[in-house]
């Protein structure tokens, strides 16, 4: 089966034309089929709701020897962190660091509340995750113009593009010159990460976007980077760089 999708794959690729402007970029939410559509856009209804009601309840929980909550800084709603989940990941000046939304949320747990961080794709950390995202719906993509972020970006834009595994294939491949197109009976989208944390059919729970990144790792059979490590963070970054513009729709419903 995997052969066959290879060489499907390969084909295809071997018959596209090239890259996607920056004026025909789409969610991925476009090319999705109208009942799962209808999930995303109903709260009620869509099932990444669920994780956000646990960020609810664990943004007041005081932690850590501080004894503290996230609302004793930023309030009782998080919808004071509108605007936060659209400009990350973000260099963080304290730690000399690149920090994605959920590395935000963890250096906060270690300094204010003076916790320990919460494990990566753990049920808290996504709950958190989604709630603080959930503030940012509908704004724009904004990465941050900041220098010192130059050089991690353009490593994420190299991997962007660079082929790799054994099927020697690269994401803008797929996700450039094939968007658009079926592969295996899905849609394959242009990848733009607007939606995470994001609740997948096929996972039946919440992901992050390096959840969905280090899938892509394996499918094109190369060696998986662990979570957070400096090539998952530089895609991120290049994919937000990439996205730039579009509105933030998280939590989303992804098939």
């Amino acid at each position: 089966m995997r052969a066959g999708l290879a060489a499907l794959l390969l084909g295809l690729v071997q018959a596209a034309s090239g890259p996607v402007m920056a004026d025909d970029r789409r969610s991925g939410f476009e090319f999705m089929s109208r009942q799962t559509q209808a999930l995303q856009r109903d709260d009620d209804l869509n099932p990444a709701m669920l994780w956000v009601r646990g960020g609810e309840i664990a943004w007041s929980q005081r932690e850590g020897r501080a004894d503290k909550s996230c609302a004793d800084c930023h309030g009782m709603a998080a919808a004071s962190m509108r605007g936060v989940a659209a400009r990350h990941p973000a260099f963080d000046t304290a730690s000399g660091q690149v920090l994605t939304l959920a590395g935000r949320i963890n250096a906060c747990r270690v300094r204010q509340q003076q916790a320990g961080p919460l494990a990566p794709e753990s049920e808290p950390l996504l709950s958190l995750t989604a709630l603080v995202a959930l503030a940012s719906r509908g704004l724009p993509v904004a990465p941050p113009d900041d220098a010192r972020l130059a050089p991690l970006r353009a490593q994420g834009q190299r991997l962007f593009g660079q082929r790799m595994g054994q099927l020697d294939l690269s994401c803008a491949q797929c996700h450039d010159t094939l968007a658009g197109r079926r592969l295996g009976g899905s849609t394959i989208p242009q990848a733009h990460p607007t939606g995470y944390p994001l609740y997948r059919l096929e996972w039946q729970g919440l992901g992050s976007l390096q959840r969905r990144l280090r899938g892509c790792f394996s499918g094109v059979r190369a060696e998986v980077p662990p979570f957070d490590h400096a090539d998952l963070v530089a895609l991120e970054l290049h994919l937000m760089q990439r996205a730039a513009g579009l509105p933030m729709e998280a939590p989303a419903v992804r098939p």
